[in-house]
C-alpha cells in the first residue's frame, strides 16, 4: 500500500524511537548482565505517589465504575473532571476560566498535536509552520508535524557560567524573524535542560504571538502547578494568545496518558472538534480519579512533600557524582537548572561524538539519549550544527545506586572516546 506524503513522514524511524528499540532489545539480552537505563522520561515510581493513586483509583472505582467506564462520556472531558479544573486553577491563580476554556485530552503530547495539525500546514496564504522558540527542547516535538518541514527550531544563545555550568538564553529578535508561523511551542521547566521561562522571555514571546495573532502553546509537563519540579517559576499565564498544557503524567500516572489543556475558547472548540472527530473522548475512569486528587488537595501534597524533594535530592546527588567522576582534564558543562528530571551535558572537544559515546555506553551496558534528537534539522549554523552532536541527557529518575554506576562508566566511556580519536 502506497503512503501519503504526510504518512512517509509520519511513519519514519525516529531517533528517540530506535533508541527505545534498543532498549526493548536489551531486555531480551540473555547474558545475565545487568543494564542500567539513564535515558527515560518515565517518571520514577515514588511510593508514596504511587500508593496516594492507587488509593484514588480505588475510591473512583468503588463511586462509580459503570458510570465512569461503562458509558461514553464527553468530548471536552468529564463533568466531574472539567469542574474540577475550573476551581483548582481559579482558586490557584485568580484566574476566572470556564468549563469553555478547557480540553482534557491524552497527555501534552496528544494535546500539542492537535494544536499543531489545527494551526499549522497548508493555509491560504501558504503554509504555516510549527516554531520551538528555542532548541533543544523535546524530542517528540519533531513528530508534531504532518508536513516535512513544517517544524523549525530556533538557535538559542548560550551564556556560560561559573563553575562547569551553562545556561541556553532565548533569542527574541531570532524568534520575530521567523516567516510563516503558525504556532509556537515549547516546554517550560525544558525537557532536555530544566531551563524555566523568565518573566521577560514569557513576555517576549507572548508579544510575538499577539504580533503575529498565533498561539503561543506552553507545556507545562514539568512545570507549575504539579508535578511542580522546577524550585522557581513563572506562574501560567492567562492570555488570549496562550494555551497553557498540562498532564498527570510526571505527578505519577505516566501510563494512564491524561493531560488538559485551558486556553481561549476559540482554540479549545477547535481542539475539542479534533477530540470528538479522532477518539471521541480521553479514558474516563482515570479522569475520575484525577478529579479526587484535585478536589482533595492530594494532588498539592504530592507535589510538595514527594515529588519535588526527590527530584531536588537527586539533582544534588547527580552532580556531585558528575563532578567527583568526569575527568578533570574534560571540558564539560551542565545545563544550570531551576529543576527537573534531567541532567544535560555538553562535551565541547572535536573528538567528541553523541552517537560514539552512546555505542560506548551501551557496550557498558548503559543507556543515555544522544543530544542530537533534541534538535531540528536543517541546522541554522554550524556551531548550532556542532553543538548538537556534543550533548547527552541522563535521567534522574533510576535510583541512585543506578546513577551512580552509570555515571562511573559514562566517564570510563568518555575516556574510551577521546582515546579511539
Amino acid at each position: 500500500m502506497q503512503l501519503s506524503s504526510r504518512g512517509t513522514k509520519m511513519s519514519g524511524l525516529s531517533g528517540i524511537r530506535s533508541i527505545m528499540e534498543d532498549i526493548a532489545l536489551a531486555a531480551t539480552d540473555t547474558s545475565g548482565d545487568t543494564w542500567l537505563n539513564l535515558s527515560p522520561g518515565n517518571p520514577a515510581a515514588i511510593p508514596e505517589v504511587t500508593d496516594t493513586w492507587r488509593r484514588l483509583q480505588e475510591e473512583a472505582m468503588a463511586s462509580g465504575f459503570a458510570e465512569f467506564s461503562g458509558r461514553y462520556g464527553p468530548s471536552r472531558g468529564s463533568d466531574v473532571l472539567v469542574e474540577a479544573i475550573v476551581r483548582y486553577f481559579n482558586a490557584r491563580y485568580g484566574w476566572g476560566i470556564g468549563p469553555e476554556n478547557v480540553l482534557v485530552g491524552a497527555g501534552c503530547q496528544m494535546l500539542a498535536f492537535m494544536a499543531t495539525t489545527i494551526f499549522t500546514g497548508p493555509c491560504d496564504d501558504g503554509p504555516r509552520r510549527l516554531v520551538l522558540p528555542s532548541v533543544p527542547d523535546y524530542t517528540g516535538y519533531q513528530g508534531l508535524s504532518l508536513d516535512a518541514g513544517g517544524t523549525v527550531g530556533v538557535e538559542p544563545g548560550v551564556e556560560l557560567k561559573d563553575g562547569r555550568y551553562f545556561r541556553y538564553t532565548f533569542d527574541l529578535d531570532a524568534v520575530r524573524a521567523q516567516t510563516s508561523v503558525g504556532m509556537m511551542l515549547l516546554s517550560s521547566p525544558g525537557n532536555p535542560t530544566g531551563r524555566t521561562l523568565l518573566p521577560d522571555d514569557l513576555s517576549g514571546l507572548i508579544e510575538i504571538a499577539e504580533e503575529r495573532d498565533i498561539p503561543l502553546v506552553l507545556d507545562h509537563a514539568y512545570g507549575d502547578p504539579f508535578p511542580g519540579v522546577a524550585q522557581d517559576s513563572v506562574d501560567p499565564p492567562l492570555h488570549p494568545n496562550v494555551i497553557n498544557c498540562f498532564t498527570f503524567s510526571k505527578a505519577g500516572l505516566p501510563g494512564e496518558r491524561l493531560g488538559f489543556a485551558i486556553g481561549p475558547r476559540n482554540a479549545i472548540d477547535a481542539m475539542l472538534s479534533f477530540t470528538a472527530n479522532s477518539h471521541l473522548h480521553a479514558p474516563q475512569l482515570i479522569q475520575a480519579t484525577a478529579a479526587l486528587a484535585l478536589n482533595s488537595g492530594a494532588i498539592d501534597t504530592l507535589t510538595g512533600e514527594a515529588i519535588r524533594p526527590y527530584y531536588r535530592d537527586k539533582r544534588r546527588a547527580a552532580e556531585k557524582l558528575l563532578h567527583d567522576l568526569l575527568p578533570d582534564a574534560l571540558d564539560w558543562r551542565l545545563h544550570s537548572t531551576d529543576g527537573g528530571m534531567f541532567c544535560w551535558l555538553w562535551i565541547d572537544h572535536d573528538w567528541f561524538c553523541d552517537l560514539a559515546l552512546y555505542e560506548a555506553l551501551k557496550r557498558k551496558k548503559v543507556f543515555v539519549v544522544p543530544g542530537r534528537h533534541f534538535f531540528v534539522e536543517p541546522f541554522s549554523s554550524p556551531f548550532l550544527a556542532e553543538h548538537a552532536t556534543r550533548c547527552v541527557r541522563l535521567s534522574l529518575s533510576p535510583d541512585e545506586t543506578v546513577i551512580a554506576e552509570g555515571i562511573a562508566r559514562l566517564a570510563q566511556a568518555l575516556e574510551e572516546v577521546r582515546g579511539a580519536k
